[in-house]
């Protein structure tokens, strides 16, 4: 059997709306942009972000070109720049710490919980200074992070807090989705995310009408209006075709996630009493919607081995920290400073996780993994 890292095309072809399938509503949509030839913001980018922000439980959502922009943009909004101190998470990828970067300021790092693989709450205090402006928390691979000791934090210090939420459309903390749980939420469409688009795409949630105005005219070269510009311009805008395939997509997004959920409840009764691997927490608090389901193994780079030779596609995220990045080296950190990141980057591996697995194709992967334990601890 060959089991893919992801399936897009049968996410699509298997889930219907009204007796269509979602990949013919997508190809409709498309060609209704085409046939308007409304390519840039307008009506259909206005439709998505109105149903966004609905989703996520905020007044306002601004489209923007990917991630990076969403994070660049929304810590500008608040005033960040030079001089400023930004501390995230050293277990990320590395748009989070790009963002940070792109507006001047520091970014500021925090060992990984252990636990979650989240930001290490515990630690974040000692690295706040009359520099820090902002928190990002990164709800990785589609868990919230502990948000409650955060508010506080943040309360404290008059900090803003601004959510890496790339890796968690629709996660939920305390019954409120990320997104919605600080200054702004920060969301990717890369394609393999749970809610993906058809190339690049983003966005930023709010519930500050000032960061929403700031973000909207700043992704449109600083226009009020045409030709009027008051801000400083970007061009970071979402275009027409990402927006109504992205509208499609969120209206199977809740469905898609509690068949996520499934999957990873069928890996957990398959693994659980497996000794050598260690499964994904899931916090009570809060509902995880599994864009990646990550693994840990001492033998990790074996049994990644091991089930590629039996046809099943695996992922690692993320093999280097970012403090031990090459394009990072020049924030001043070294190997040893974040040990609990570094542990993870060796030891983690990621498992097949799309809407429409099959129970029998979950199965041999965990099956697979049983024969490897076993086979190894023979050796």
């Amino acid at each position: 059997m060959k089991v893919p890292f992801a399936d897009l095309t049968r996410d699509e072809k298997e889930t219907f709306i009204e007796g269509t399938s979602l990949e013919q509503r997508i190809k409709w949509a498309i060609f209704n942009v085409i046939d308007k030839k409304a390519f840039i913001l307008g009506e259909h980018v206005a439709s998505f972000e109105n149903s966004f922000a609905e989703f996520c439980g905020v007044k306002y959502c601004i489209g923007v070109s990917d991630g990076l922009s969403a994070l660049e943009l929304s810590l500008i909004s608040k005033g960040i720049g030079s001089g400023d101190e930004v501390i995230t998470v050293a277990n990320t990828f590395n748009a989070t710490v790009g963002g940070i970067l792109k507006t001047g300021a520091k970014p500021v790092l925090v060992d990984a919980s252990n636990s979650d693989f989240n930001i290490d709450i515990n630690k974040i205090n000692e690295k706040i200074n009359k520099n820090t402006k902002a928190i990002i928390p990164v709800h990785l691979y589609g868990q919230s992070s502990n948000m409650n000791p955060l508010w506080e934090l943040a309360e404290r210090n008059n900090l803003s807090i601004i959510e890496d939420a790339c890796q968690a459309h629709g996660a939920t903390f305390e019954g409120k989705r990320v997104g919605s749980l600080g200054k702004a939420g920060c969301f990717s469409f890369y394609p393999g995310k749970n809610l993906g688009s058809y190339g690049d795409g983003g966005a930023v949630v709010t519930n500050d009408s000032d960061v929403a105005d700031f973000i909207r005219k700043t992704r449109n070269y600083g226009q009020s209006k045409k030709y009027f510009h008051d801000i400083r311009p970007d061009n970071a805008r979402l275009d027409a075709i990402q927006a109504v395939v992205l509208s499609e997509k969120l209206k199977v997004l809740d469905k898609w996630n509690a068949m996520r959920s499934d999957n990873a409840r069928i890996y957990r009764d398959n693994l659980n009493e497996v000794n050598d691997i260690e499964l994904p927490s899931e916090r009570k608090s809060g509902e995880h919607v599994y864009h990646l389901y990550v693994i840990k193994s001492d033998k990790r780079d074996e049994l990644e081995k091991y089930l590629e030779s039996r046809g099943i596609t695996t992922g690692l995220h993320y093999p280097v920290p970012i403090h031990l990045q090459k394009c990072f080296a020049h924030i001043g950190y070294k190997e040893g400073d974040f040990p609990v990141s570094e542990h993870l980057s060796k030891k983690v591996l990621t498992l097949p996780m799309f809407p429409t697995m099959r129970k029998e194709e979950i199965t041999y992967i965990t099956d697979s993994i049983k024969e490897f334990l076993t086979t190894s601890q023979e050796s």
